[in-house]
């Protein structure tokens, strides 16, 4: 900036005063930022008339972004972080703690569990109940299209007309697709995992895949935080595990302590309403009320899904969409994906990412719900959004500014197709 201290009746005008097509060319544009050089006139100046200065204006989400990249089912996931970046790091700690005595591991993975992260577990557990029933309640009152043939969806009065269908015989339908009522399964995607009894036990194997049950993979990773389920039942060490190896330990010696004594739930835990027992929004107020409620839990389980991923481990197959909730992957052999044979049918696992344990499932976002349908040929000016968040802001609620870019909130949406041609 300029001087250290400026009068407080100076007055700021833009260079663009004088010339429009100089200081055009003046500004500047990096990343998320935008730089305007200004000039300061001032009757308090005496040595120089005029001071320039450079005001920068951030913002933390770009105006216009795009949704992220599907991969095909021939393309391996990319790691969440590079295995050069990998490497390197594991040499850097290798180098610091030359020398130094080895200490013990901190929660969790010497067993205990992280206390500060139990409430955001039973927040987390609580607000994906809350949004399935909120969920429930606006598909009453806000259409959402499912393809009969494929596992594409819709949020709007009417289907889109995009020739995307890759399902069955999408060839014969020239790649439209036929739409039928959604259920809730259609908007949150149901992802899986194993529950584990012990989740430093032994990794489960490929004779055990039908023994041990499944439960939503974020219902594992709550119960893993600190999440008490008496029909899921797991094991609570009350001392840390002995490590005499690298994936070997021994459990402590327990039988010092008292009794352990059963505690009541930290928070109450919620339940999912029946589908006969739904009541749907009344009216536009309380129909705005669901929405934004269910916005709220919708960020909430996000959040803290992605607070409980820092500190437990969340491992997702390469090649397909499964999940596992431990430090380790299981052996079962039932990876279907490209190439499975060349593995026997074992998961490549690697680090998930939030999107991996809660897909969002884009969607069209429909920029005027009451105005023509989409047209085909304006899909370039279109955006997307979560389908959760594409019915909150159909239903009334503002949306989030994490959302805001790949919906293309600002762009211009041409009338007609002569106009488009028009648009640089």
């Amino acid at each position: 900036m300029g001087s250290a201290s400026l009068p407080p009746h100076s007055t700021v005008q833009c260079l663009a005063d004088r010339n429009l097509r100089t200081s055009f060319r003046s500004i500047s544009f990096s990343g998320n930022f935008v730089r305007l050089p200004i000039e300061l006139n001032s009757k308090y100046v005496s040595r120089k008339k005029h001071q320039s200065c450079t005001l920068t204006i951030r913002n933390d989400y770009p105006q216009n972004a795009d949704y992220p990249r599907t991969y095909s089912k021939k393309e391996k996931k990319p790691f969440p972080v590079p295995i050069v970046e990998l490497r390197r790091a594991a040499r850097e700690r290798a180098k610091n703690r030359e020398g130094q005595p080895k200490g013990s591991a901190p929660p969790p993975k010497n067993g205990l569990l992280v206390r500060s992260l139990i409430p955001v577990a039973y927040d987390v557990f609580n607000a994906r109940i809350t949004l399935i029933n909120n969920l429930k309640k606006l598909l009453k009152v806000v259409p959402v299209h499912a393809c009969g043939w494929c596992n594409e969806i819709h949020v709007g009065p009417t289907g889109h007309p995009f020739k995307s269908c890759k399902g069955q015989h999408a060839s014969l339908r020239k790649g439209h697709h036929e739409w039928t009522n959604a259920v809730v399964e259609d908007i949150l995607v149901p992802v899986e995992a194993y529950h584990l009894i012990d989740r430093l036990g032994n990794r489960i194997t490929h004779e055990e895949r039908f023994s041990i049950p499944r439960i939503p993979a974020i219902i594992e990773l709550c119960i893993q935080g600190g999440v008490e389920i008496p029909e899921f039942p797991t094991k609570r060490r009350r001392k840390p595990i002995i490590r005499i190896g690298k994936s070997e330990f021994i459990g402590a010696d327990e039988s010092e302590l008292p009794d352990p004594i059963p505690e009541p739930p930290l928070k109450p835990l919620l339940t999912e309403i029946p589908d006969s027992e739904i009541v749907p929004p009344l009216n536009e107020e309380e129909r705005l009320s669901v929405a934004e409620e269910t916005l709220e839990a919708w960020g909430k389980m996000r959040r803290g899904a992605k607070k409980l991923m820092r500190m437990y481990y969340v491992r997702v197959c390469g090649y397909c969409p499964e999940v596992h909730v431990g430090p380790r992957g299981h052996k079962a052999q039932n990876c279907g994906a490209h190439k499975h044979q060349q593995r026997n049918g074992q998961h490549g696992w690697q680090s998930a990412v939030l999107d991996d344990l809660i897909p969002p499932r884009y969607v069209w976002h429909v920029p005027d719900v009451t105005g023509p349908p989409l047209s085909r040929e304006l899909r370039d000016f279109y955006g997307k959004a979560p389908a959760v968040v594409e019915m909150c802001a159909q239903a009334g609620a503002i949306v989030p500014e994490e959302y805001r870019p790949t919906m293309r909130l600002d762009v211009g949406i041409p009338s007609d197709v002569r106009e488009a041609e028009m648009v640089i």
